[in-house]
């Protein structure tokens, strides 16, 4: 695989190079935002995978994310940093971040987790439309557009729709909620997935007669497939 490091500290990024080469991978290294940015947006560079520090000088990681993201770059892309509060992943995972590790970190852990990443299928083998009555999602658009009128939303609720229009018809509980999108594989004691089902479903639902996500009670929430 080709990755791109972007870590202003040259020790760290020095070891996560020297890992990634000793296992037979290509990998190019930005000491700063701009850099990185510039780098990993270059189709003609075409990373499999970007591994990218939260606080980096001139442009911040989550910064440089949000406009490769903006730009129509979907490379996985895995946040290294420090900073590892619930607040600050989901930041991360709202930038368009697919994983998030905390310093300090074991290489072995950053290794299997850029493995996983590199196990996804690509847009292009997956479905890239999905489709709920008259709720249409375009994965590669980033946009939803329900009885042919565009939904505004933000990055967490995107994935929050696709997720429930992935399980169209079916029940999806609060754990499954926050390991899917969040990808918390624990409970973080809040009330995060009941804020954002509301939001996205005032979203999803205003102005329609019929309510798209549902509440089952006691279990978690239905998205209804017709």
């Amino acid at each position: 695989m080709k990755i791109l490091v972007v870590e202003d500290d040259a020790e760290t990024a020095a070891y996560i190079s020297r890992g990634l080469s000793e296992h037979g991978h290509s990998v190019d290294h930005a000491r700063d935002g701009y850099e990185g940015l510039m780098l990993a947006g270059d189709s003609a560079a075409a990373y499999d995978i970007l591994i990218i520090d939260r606080m980096l000088p001139k442009l911040d990681g989550v910064a440089l994310l949000k406009a490769l993201r903006e730009g129509g770059t979907a490379t996985p892309a895995i946040f290294l940093t420090a900073m590892g509060s619930i607040d600050d992943r989901v930041k991360g995972f709202d930038a368009g971040g697919d994983d998030y590790l905390v310093k300090p970190f074991a290489f072995a852990e950053l290794y299997a987790r850029v493995v996983a990443l590199s196990r996804r299928p690509p847009l292009a083998q997956a479905e890239t439309v999905l489709k709920a009555g008259d709720l249409e999602l375009d994965i590669i658009a980033r946009r939803a557009i329900r009885g042919g009128q565009l939904i505004d939303l933000q990055p967490t609720e995107f994935r929050l729709l696709e997720f429930l229009m992935r399980h169209a018809g079916k029940v999806v509980t609060r754990t499954m909620l926050l390991e899917g999108v969040w990808e918390f594989h624990f409970d973080p004691k809040t009330n995060i997935v009941e804020t954002q089902v509301s939001r996205l479903r005032s979203k999803v639902d205003k102005g329609f007669t019929k309510e798209r996500i549902r509440t089952i009670r006691g279990a978690g929430y239905m998205l209804d497939a017709d």
